[in-house]
């Protein structure tokens, strides 16, 4: 408790706070922030605003719209008014994310304040000198689960979700139905008891999965007809490919955020062990890995792309030139990884 009593005071003692997330947002990623921000303005009066690296995915919109009253700055957009706010904070606040690295832009900035700085994260491996205060809790389902633990122990809210406001319940709720596949990965008791808490307290539960699952665009369900169809490879080890290069992007007029859930459904395959989506960027491709129990996704993406993560949920990079030669290189790079991955 006197880690909580440290936040309690930090917040006390600060007029500006600045709540930051991750880059390429995610619903946890959002959901965290906005309920964060929300309970610092709207229960405790405090003047806190999110910082975003960049703009939220197209299928989480509804979020930033239900929750109209939190200022919002996106890098971005607005790289000079959003580094100008974080070095003018008196708090800053980090979420969903165990390093400043994860913050792309906004990673100078971050760095660069003198203002106390807290961690509140799942993730392995955090950068626990670069912050005065860290909630690190790795077996949580979520940044979600893991604040939402964090605010029943305040004294304004005393154990109490219902004292929560409705957008900042709402903001919890699809942060954790995001994160854990909706309730399918990385789904613990408190997990449970957490989404209990919350729809007991006005958790619009049917609302939030209709906006995160029935509201897409055409276009989205043929990208992904297509590649879970003639886009889809499986090695000889049970690894599942799938590859979002910039042709497959034009073709289907994609949209960033549009992929995400791929990656999660060839492992229903038997066969399959492990489950890899790589989408094209600039120079190089953004790798999302998922894994069935006794597959390390996070070793792999370590090794092999970069990255890290969760144990059956990792990300990471593949550049070219650089990894391998050119972007039509990496169906072979997989190949030849997840051979070794798998018979070392």
């Amino acid at each position: 408790m006197d880690k909580i009593k440290n936040l309690e005071r930090l917040i006390a003692e600060s007029s500006a706070i600045t709540v930051a997330v991750h880059t390429h947002p995610d619903g946890d990623a959002l959901g965290s922030g906005l309920a964060l921000a929300g309970f610092l303005r709207d229960c405790l009066g405090k003047d806190a605003v999110l910082a975003l690296p960049d703009s939220q995915p197209q299928s989480l919109s509804f979020l930033i719209e239900e929750n109209a009253s939190i200022p919002v700055l996106v890098h971005t957009e607005n790289p000079v008014e959003t580094e100008r706010r974080i070095l003018a904070s008196s708090l800053v606040i980090c979420i969903d994310l165990n390093a400043f690295d994860r913050t792309a832009g906004l990673r100078e900035a971050l760095a660069a304040s003198t203002a106390p700085k807290v961690l509140i994260d799942h993730h392995l491996n955090p950068d626990t000198e670069s912050f005065d205060l860290v909630f690190s809790t790795i077996e949580s389902s979520s940044a979600c689960e893991v604040l939402f633990n964090l605010l029943m122990k305040t004294d304004y809210l005393a154990g109490s979700a219902s004292r929560l406001p409705r957008h900042c319940i709402n903001a919890l709720m699809t942060g954790l139905t995001t994160d854990t596949n909706n309730f399918a990965n990385s789904v613990f008791p408190s997990t449970l008891e957490m989404a209990s808490r919350l729809i007991e307290a006005g958790a619009e539960r049917n609302r939030i999965l209709n906006s995160l699952y029935n509201c897409y665009r055409e276009n989205r369900i043929r990208l992904m007809g297509y590649m879970l169809g003639e886009n889809l490879t499986i090695t000889p080890d049970g690894v599942a490919c799938m590859i979002l290069d910039k042709a497959i992007q034009e073709r289907f007029g994609f949209i960033r955020g549009e992929a995400e859930g791929f990656v999660n459904m060839p492992l229903a395959i038997r066969e399959v062990r492990m489950s890899i989506l790589l989408t094209e960027d600039d120079g190089l491709f953004r790798v999302s890995i998922r894994s069935k129990e006794g597959t390390s996704a996070n070793t792999y993406a370590k090794e092999y792309f970069h990255g890290g993560g969760h144990e059956l949920a990792a990300g990471g990079k593949l550049f070219f030139p650089g990894d391998i030669p050119e972007a039509g290189d990496a169906q072979a790079y997989i190949l030849n990884t997840s051979s070794k991955f798998f018979r070392r």
